[in-house]
């Protein structure tokens, strides 16, 4: 007759045992976790928020009215604002041009060249008058410039001995007037000493006062040194 050996029952270790009690305790935890958890929908619907309907400043409903005394208080505000900013561009601009101005006027004030030292106003030429004092003191200062000696004196003191003062005046008895060149004039010089003798700017005419006096003053200076040398004819 076979021999039949049954098998033996598997033991359960305490190792088994472990394993399978973690295993319970988290499938337990999902489960709960799970039925604990809401869904997507349940939290949107629990936590959107509500609509807030406006209210005035007593705590009612606004009305028609209240809109549009809202609406006309921010259409003022915005057309303040507007107006404002409108103002502040202008000055800016205002500002901008002003200072492009100043610019401008210090550029120009900087470039301008500067102006040549002005010339000073020519002095009037001097009048003499017409009579034997100015045709003294304008022979004077004729020769002065031309560095002719000879004073007042010297010459009025001549003057008046060889013609009296007359410019006209002609000697037609000495040699001169007998040799055909008589002398002539304030201070009775010959034509060819006048010639000779002629000071440049003044006319060429013999009997011309201012010619005559600076000729005659210029002869004596080359031949007396000076007219005031001269005390008789010469």
């Amino acid at each position: 007759m076979p021999n039949f050996t049954l098998s033996r029952p598997a033991r359960i270790t305490r190792a088994h045992k472990i394993s399978a009690a973690l295993v319970a305790t988290a499938s337990g935890a999902a489960a709960l976790a799970f039925s604990a958890a809401p869904s997507n929908a349940e939290t949107t619907a629990a936590h959107a928020p509500s609509a807030v309907k406006p209210v005035s400043a007593n705590g009612l409903p606004l009305t028609a009215k209240d809109r549009a005394d809202d609406g006309k208080k921010d259409h003022q505000i915005a057309s303040s604002v507007s107006a404002g900013l409108k103002v502040t561009a202008v000055e800016k601009q205002g500002h901008t041009a002003q200072q492009a101005a100043n610019r401008s006027v210090e550029r120009k004030v900087i470039a301008a060249p500067k102006s040549a030292p002005k010339a000073a106003p020519k002095a009037a030429p001097k009048r003499y008058a017409n009579n034997l004092d100015g045709w003294i003191r304008q022979s004077l200062d004729i020769m002065k410039a031309k560095g002719i000696p000879g004073s007042y004196d010297g010459l009025h003191r001549n003057i008046m001995r060889e013609s009296s003062g007359n410019p006209n005046a002609v000697n037609n008895w000495d040699i001169n007037a007998i040799n055909g060149v008589p002398s002539k004039g304030l201070l009775q010089v010959i034509q060819p000493t006048f010639d000779t003798y002629h000071v440049s700017g003044t006319p060429k005419k013999l009997t011309d006062p201012i010619a005559n006096i600076t000729a005659a003053a210029n002869y004596a200076a080359h031949r007396y040194g000076s007219i005031d040398n001269v005390n008789s004819a010469y």
